[in-house]
């Protein structure tokens, strides 16, 4: 596979991911009470204080997955929040028949979202995101500079002269930054 087919794929995963996420969230985020009643129900310690937290994660965590911030920070932190979710909100073993099946599958469709965000955090963004992004700009300033030191070098070569030798101690880009 080509890189740009890749990066083109990593970042359709990345907007599928989010779009899990991203609408729930802006609606909780829009009735954060109303979720904290839900959690509430389920009879988790401090549910405002956990409804507002899963806000913040359930918004800003897929604004990060869309724009390749921190890979492994964002990724780690939506699977995890993904999974405690799961388990919290759909607890198939306190049901029976249909419903059971229904909160299993839920469950289940959660968990596999998990995998998905786990599998990001270790193949990260690609390079089209602002991971890469900041990769391509360092890697083009290193080139640049790179090339700005080539003919310094080859003319003092082209002269006879070898390499010039440097005084002991710090290094001469180090020492201008």
């Amino acid at each position: 596979m080509t890189g740009r087919a890749q990066d083109g794929l990593l970042f359709l995963a990345r907007l599928l991911l989010a779009a899990a996420l991203l609408p729930t969230g802006v609606a909780r985020a829009l009735n954060v009470s109303g979720f904290a009643v839900t959690l509430a129900a389920t009879g988790l310690p401090s549910p405002n204080a956990v409804a507002t937290a899963a806000v913040i994660v359930q918004v800003f965590g897929p604004v990060a997955l869309i724009l390749g911030v921190l890979p492994r920070l964002s990724g780690l932190a939506l699977a995890v929040f993904v999974g405690v979710m799961a388990v919290l909100l759909h607890p198939f073993w306190q049901f029976s028949g249909p419903s059971a099946v229904a909160e299993r599958t839920l469950m289940l469709a959660d968990f596999g979202l998990a995998g998905g965000f786990l599998i990001y955090a270790m193949t990260g963004p690609g390079r089209w995101s602002w991971q890469g992004w900041r990769q391509g700009a360092r890697a083009s300033a290193g080139a640049g500079k790179a090339s700005a030191k080539a003919p310094a070098t080859s003319s003092a070569a082209a002269r006879g002269g070898s390499k010039p030798k440097r005084a002991p101690g710090r290094n001469p880009a180090r020492a201008a930054a």
